[in-house]
């Protein structure tokens, strides 16, 4: 990999992360934090149409993808130390060659980049909620969340469990750097990474 494409694949990680970061940081600081785990206030973008509503809100989501976890006492710790082993994970592979393709280079960048900005939130968020002075380091730790905001529905998906249309979990911009690289990696198993030289194969065996 260039100097220049690494360069490239750096100012790409900031960039998205501080847009995730300021985001994040101006729903909490503009909108009322949820109630029982229940929305108080929303800011509608589209609204009363019959294909897709779109609001703005604010959800503490101490889970993962969908919702799941979210509200136990075991998900902030555990999902934070699964983010801490992927974020390891994904720079030792990196450093193997296994993201040796334009299309992996830009996945491996949107996911390095969605699970910084949801694991900032686990490390930080716990110690800026109401009474957290008078907790421990590892009480308000254990208090950690993800900011969720971006709100969609849709009408004319209509189930048993969604007499009203079908909602989708609340998200994110780091959630959606996951979800288009999933998108990326599904797209790049296609498109088959260049062949490589007997040595460049032994050297990343051997790192």
């Amino acid at each position: 990999m260039s100097k220049r494409f690494s360069l490239t694949i750096l100012l790409s990680i900031l960039f998205l992360y501080i847009l995730d970061q300021v985001s994040k940081w101006y729903i909490v600081f503009n909108y009322k934090p949820p109630f029982n785990n229940r929305v108080r206030e929303i800011t509608s973008i589209i609204a009363d149409s019959e294909i897709v509503n779109f609001n703005i809100i604010r959800i503490h989501n101490s889970g993962v993808a969908f919702g799941m976890g979210n509200g136990t006492s075991w998900a902030p710790i555990v999902f934070l130390a699964i983010q801490l082993i992927a974020l390891v994970g994904l720079v030792v592979l990196f450093k193997r060659g296994v993201f040796n393709t334009r299309l992996l280079k830009i996945a491996w960048t949107l996911i390095m980049t969605g699970v910084l900005g949801n694991m900032t939130d686990r490390l930080i968020q716990g110690f800026f909620l109401p009474g957290a002075e008078k907790l421990s380091f590892l009480q308000n730790l254990a208090n950690g969340y993800v900011v969720d905001f971006l709100d969609f529905s849709f009408p004319w998906i209509i189930s048993e469990n969604y007499p009203f249309g079908y909602h989708w979990p609340s998200f994110n911009v780091a959630d959606s750097c996951i979800s288009i690289a999933a998108v990326i990696f599904l797209l790049s198993s296609f498109f088959p990474a260049p062949a490589q030289s007997k040595d460049k194969q032994d050297e990343i065996k051997t790192v």
